[in-house]
């Protein structure tokens, strides 16, 4: 049986006086007096169906009993409507309708298929498969699959080969927590769920492959937030006999020609900036450029002067928000200092420089400062007449931090981050390693099999503490928009220094053959130089399209506690399945 001869957004003007039938869900259906009307909706847009009660009386009386999201078929000619709708692509025509049959019936849905919904999170979460036919979050799915298929296309056309790596690996200490699965016929023991593809398309490059692209499911056991979901996508990439440069132009490419084809937008070439540069610049190793604001370090001029929350700080810092003067009373001061003592943030107070368009200077701290030492603290910001400058200390990586969040929060006030504004930026020569007071040990910036800048290799094979602190990798970030959205380095192709780095995070030697024998095996059969990056799909899917949150660009997403409502999943086992697998010891 033919359910169509054309989906629900395809008639125009053109088709008028042609027969034509369509199939889909009732949108509304409203009635004037012996017409009804009903809006049939599918995939594709919404069609217009008109039925009159003087041409059948039998028909007419059949739609009005149509309920919403029922799902129907009619027969009818293309006709001309006299109302026009010119916010619908079908909105010139409409369907006469002949034949009406009901493919199936609906309940009345929880919650209201339109636009604007009026359910919420967990309800729409229950009935995914409702809310997925609302256009907003339907063009989202579209929207990544648009994605996906021009990555494909960028990358086949670079030489890349898509390559599936296994699902069920080995767990591994380093990162996130691992989702575990046990094996039924090797009892005791545990497969995991991959975090990354990372050591698979190192061996895959060992192999000659050469050039390797995956777009693949990840899972960590981690905490979870608008960015976040348990098991998530990466566009994930390697290539071998490259140096950095070769990796960021091809992946500059590949982000650039995403934005052409997806969106229409042409990005110029992306700016460059070494980690230390953004965390002095910006306190975050992922600087949002959207609007400038850059920190103005204020040690020099703020200290020593008897003020003892300064003097005693090891960071005073301080942001100008430009034309802000006046905006500001002691009221709106009293509650941006709220803001930034809540616990989110964490400061213990603000202090506030105030140079008012009539020259005057007002600060709160202006009993331990003269106008001239806070003039200092103004010009080295920069500050010009109405503006404000904004100050917090205390320990250099906390302030920064703090000055950070500050800093968007005034670019969101301050309307200076504005819809459609695209800003990437490449961070590179992050540190190679991190040292844990807690743990007493270094762990991996990246991960294990990030390799040192070529400069650096002699003093990390000298073992010396403090020459470890100072290491940096070959590694790389790409950030758009404050946020992360890929992330890569060159990699270690060479057994000693794959164990040196595995010697200082801490492995010892049994314990780094246990965990990467295979690769460490790999690495002595001719591993060629290599690199390369994976970018958070769902991320770039969301921030392309302007938005806040990945789960709408996920199909099946999980809530914030885990949980797959529609399924109801997690969810206990069996008694018989736990002694299956091991877990539960049977009483007999």
């Amino acid at each position: 049986m033919q359910y169509r001869t054309h989906h629900c957004g395809e008639l125009r003007i053109e088709n008028v006086g042609q027969e034509a039938r369509l199939s889909g869900w009732v949108q509304i259906s409203r009635e004037f007096g012996g017409l009804t009307f009903v809006d049939l909706r599918d995939r594709y847009g919404i069609t217009q169906l008109v039925f009159n009660q003087e041409d059948d009386s039998a028909l007419c009386d059949q739609a009005r009993e149509l309920g919403r999201e029922f799902v129907i078929m009619v027969d009818g000619i293309v006709r001309e409507r006299s109302n026009k709708n010119p916010n619908r692509d079908t909105g010139d025509v409409e369907i006469e309708v002949k034949k009406l049959s009901v493919l199936n019936a609906s309940k009345v849905p929880p919650f209201t298929i339109e636009d604007e919904s009026d359910g919420g999170d967990e309800l729409r979460m229950k009935y995914r498969y409702l809310d997925m036919r609302r256009n907003p979050v339907k063009d989202k799915i579209i929207f990544r699959n648009k994605i996906a298929f021009e990555t494909r296309k960028y990358l086949i056309e670079k030489s890349f080969t898509e390559v599936e790596t296994p699902i069920l690996i080995k767990s591994t200490p380093e990162g996130a927590r691992d989702f575990v699965v046990p094996s039924r016929m090797n009892p005791g023991q545990f497969y995991a769920l991959p975090q990354s593809p990372q050591t698979f398309k190192q061996i895959l490059m060992i192999a000659g492959f050469d050039r390797y692209f995956q777009i693949v499911k990840c899972f960590r056991d981690e905490d979870l937030r608008a960015d976040r979901q348990p098991e998530f996508t990466q566009i994930d990439c390697e290539m071998s006999f490259v140096s950095r440069e070769d990796v960021l132009q091809t992946f500059e490419g590949m982000t650039k020609h995403l934005f052409r084809e997806v969106i229409g937008q042409e990005l110029a070439d992306f700016p460059r900036m070494s980690y230390d540069q953004a965390m002095h610049d910006y306190g975050s190793d992922k600087p949002d450029l959207r609007f400038e604001m850059k920190f103005t370090h204020l040690n020099d001029v703020a200290k020593g002067k008897g003020f003892n929350v300064f003097d005693q700080a090891e960071a005073v810092i301080g942001i100008c928000a430009k034309g802000q003067a006046a905006n500001y009373s002691n009221k709106d001061i009293n509650k941006l200092t709220d803001w930034v003592k809540r616990p989110q943030i964490g400061a213990k107070g603000l202090v506030y420089v105030k140079h008012n368009l009539d020259g005057t200077i007002k600060s709160g701290v202006g009993k331990f400062y003269s106008d001239e030492d806070l003039k200092e603290w103004l010009t080295a910001a920069g500050a010009e007449q109405g503006d404000m400058l904004l100050v917090l200390s205390g320990d250099q990586e906390a302030t920064a931090k703090q000055l950070g969040e500050l800093r968007l929060e005034m670019g969101r006030r301050m309307d200076l981050i504005k819809a459609g504004d695209f800003k990437p930026l490449w961070v590179l020569d992050f540190p190679l390693l991190e040292w844990d007071e807690d743990s007493g040990r270094f762990h991996a910036m990246h991960h294990p099999f990030t390799a040192p800048k070529h400069e650096d290799i002699e003093r990390m094979k000298s073992g010396d503490h403090d020459a470890m602190k100072a290491l940096r990798a070959d590694a790389y970030d790409l950030v758009l928009n404050g946020a992360e959205i890929a992330g890569g380095s060159i990699r270690i192709h060479d057994r000693a220094l794959q164990e040196k780095n595995f010697e200082l995070l801490g492995f010892t030697e049994e314990e780094a053959l246990a965990q990467f024998g295979f690769l460490l095996g790999a690495f002595e059969y001719g591993a060629p130089p290599h690199g390369g990056i994976a970018f958070g799909f769902d991320r770039l899917c969301a921030i392309m399209s302007g938005s806040t949150s990945i789960r709408d660009f996920i199909a099946f997403p999980k809530n914030n506690m885990g949980r797959d409502m529609m399924i109801d999943a997690p969810a206990g086992i069996a008694d018989e399945q736990l002694v299956e697998l091991s877990l539960k010891v049977t009483s007999e």
